[in-house]
C-alpha cells in the first residue's frame, strides 16, 4: 500500500443503546434486551440476542407476552445516558486518530491516511481502549474509501468470532471476496427501493454494483449512486465532512404521557421544552429572534375532537435567555389554547437564529443585558457539572405527571449525582 493513499476507518458501537444499559447491569450480559421509543411506544433498539426474536418497530403493547416468554428485558429510552456515554466513546477515539467525523450517536469515521503503524493493530487497540474505559464494544472497519470502510465494519460484526471485531479491507483480493457475497441491499446508502431498481438491472451484489458503468448509474439514478459504485471499486469520492454548521432552527417536540385538558400542565410542558431548546441554542452559541409555540390534540381517534394551532412570537431582541424565551412561549400558548379539547402534544421551535456579531443592532433597539449572558453561563456550568435540571426556571417541574411514560427507564448513572452507581460489598 502506498503511504499517501487515503485510508478510512469506521468505528461503530455494537447494539449501542442495549450496550449502554448493560454497562451498569452486568447481570444482563447474556440476556436479550430491547429499548423502547418515547412513551414506551415501540422497539427502537435490540441486543444481538433479541434480534432473532423481536422485530424492529414492534409496538410494545403487542409484544409484552413474547418478551416475557423469552426472558427479554425491556428498557425505556434513556437518552441522557446514551448521549453521555457516546461523548465519552468519541473522545477516546478522537485521542487515537488524526481526524474524526462523528457520523451518528454510535459511529464515527476516522481518517488514517499517512499513519505508519499497523492499522489492524490500531483497530484492535481502539476496541480495547473503548471497552476498557466505557464498557462499550465496538467494531472497526478499515478500507480505502468510506463506503468500503462501512462495509468492512458490517463484516467485522457479522463474523466477529473469526475476525475479532476488526477487518482491514485494503487488500484487493479480500475486498473482492467480500463484495461478491454482500447483497447490494447491504451497501451503505442503498435502500429497499433502490435495491429493487438495481436488481432489475441484474445488479444483485456489491460486486455487481462496483463493476457497473458509473455514467449509466448517474444518468439513470443520481450522482450519489455513481459515487457509491466508484467507492466500492476503490476510488475515494467522499472525504471526512467538516462539523455541521449551526442549525438555523431548533425544535423540541414531545408527546405528553397522558392527554391534557387544562392549560396549567401544558404551560409546564411548554416551559420544559423551552428549557431544552435553549440549552441547544446556547450549545451552538446562537441567539434567537423568534419563537413558535404550537399544540395539538390526538389525530387518530375518530371519537376525539381535533384541534391544532400555533403562533410565532417576535422577541424584543436576539436572545438565548431561557427566562425571556419561556415568557414568550407561555404568552403564545395562552393565545392559542382552547378549552374543551384533549391535548396530546406541544412543540417549541426557535427561529431566526444568528450568531453574535452576525446581526446589525438597531441604534434604538433593546439588547440582551450582559447580566443575562452571565446568568446563562452559570446556569449551563452548574447543569453541566451536576446534571441537567439541577438549576432550572421555577416554571419547570421536576417530576410532572404529564411527562413521557418511561416506566422501565434505568438510572442516569453518569449525569445525575443522586443516581450514581452504588456498589455494595
Amino acid at each position: 500500500m502506498k503511504r499517501n493513499e487515503p485510508v478510512f476507518a469506521l468505528i461503530d458501537c455494537n447494539s449501542f443503546y442495549a450496550s449502554c444499559e448493560r454497562v451498569f447491569r452486568p447481570d444482563l450480559a447474556k440476556t436479550p434486551i430491547v429499548v423502547l421509543s418515547n412513551n414506551d411506544g415501540c422497539v427502537i433498539a435490540r441486543s444481538a440476542e433479541a434480534k432473532a426474536l423481536v422485530k424492529m418497530a414492534s409496538p410494545y403493547f403487542q409484544i409484552k407476552d413474547l418478551l416475557r416468554q423469552h426472558g427479554i428485558v425491556a428498557f425505556s429510552s434513556n437518552y441522557a445516558l446514551y448521549g453521555d456515554i457516546s461523548e465519552r466513546v468519541m473522545c477516546i477515539i478522537e485521542s487515537m486518530v488524526p481526524a474524526l467525523e462523528v457520523y451518528s450517536i454510535d459511529e464515527a469515521f476516522a481518517d488514517l491516511t499517512g499513519m505508519h503503524q499497523d492499522l489492524d493493530a490500531l483497530g484492535r487497540d481502539i476496541r480495547e481502549q473503548v471497552y476498557r474505559r466505557t464498557g462499550i464494544p465496538v467494531g472497526v472497519g478499515i478500507a480505502g474509501t468510506k463506503t468500503l470502510a462501512k462495509l468492512a465494519n458490517h463484516a467485522a460484526k457479522k463474523w466477529h468470532k473469526q475476525l475479532g471485531g476488526v477487518l482491514d479491507l485494503r487488500e484487493a483480493g479480500r475486498r473482492d471476496r467480500l463484495l461478491k457475497v454482500t447483497p447490494v441491499s447491504d451497501v451503505w446508502g442503498i435502500g429497499r427501493k433502490m435495491s429493487a431498481h438495481l436488481q432489475g438491472m441484474n445488479i444483485a451484489t456489491a460486486w455487481d454494483l462496483s463493476c457497473a458503468d458509473p455514467a449509466l448509474l448517474r444518468s439513470r439514478f443520481s450522482v450519489v449512486i455513481e459515487k457509491t459504485a466508484r467507492e466500492l471499486g476503490g476510488t475515494p469520492c467522499l472525504a471526512l465532512e467538516d462539523p455541521d454548521p449551526p442549525k438555523q432552527e431548533i425544535c423540541c417536540s414531545r408527546m405528553f404521557g397522558k392527554r391534557l385538558t387544562e392549560i396549567a400542565p401544558i404551560r409546564e410542558a411548554v416551559a420544559s421544552y423551552v428549557m431544552r431548546a435553549s440549552e441547544k441554542l446556547r450549545a451552538q452559541h446562537s441567539l434567537c429572534r423568534q419563537l413558535r409555540v404550537s399544540v395539538r390534540t390526538g389525530m387518530l381517534n375518530p371519537l376525539e375532537a381535533k384541534y391544532a394551532n400555533g403562533v410565532v412570537v417576535q422577541l424584543p431582541y436576539p436572545t438565548d435567555d431561557v427566562r425571556l424565551l419561556t415568557k414568550a412561549a407561555v404568552q403564545g400558548l395562552e393565545f392559542i389554547f382552547r378549552s374543551g379539547f384533549t391535548y396530546s402534544k406541544a412543540e417549541i421551535l426557535l427561529l431566526g437564529l444568528c450568531q453574535r456579531g452576525e446581526f446589525t443592532d438597531d441604534l434604538f433597539a433593546s439588547a440582551q443585558p450582559a447580566a443575562a449572558e452571565r446568568l446563562m453561563q452559570v446556569l449551563d456550568q452548574v447543569n453541566g457539572r451536576w446534571g441537567r435540571g439541577t438549576l432550572r426556571p421555577a416554571a419547570v417541574p421536576t417530576n410532572p405527571d404529564w411527562g413521557m411514560r418511561r416506566e422501565m427507564m434505568s438510572q442516569s448513572y453518569t449525569t445525575q449525582i443522586e443516581q450514581l452507581w452504588t456498589v455494595r460489598g
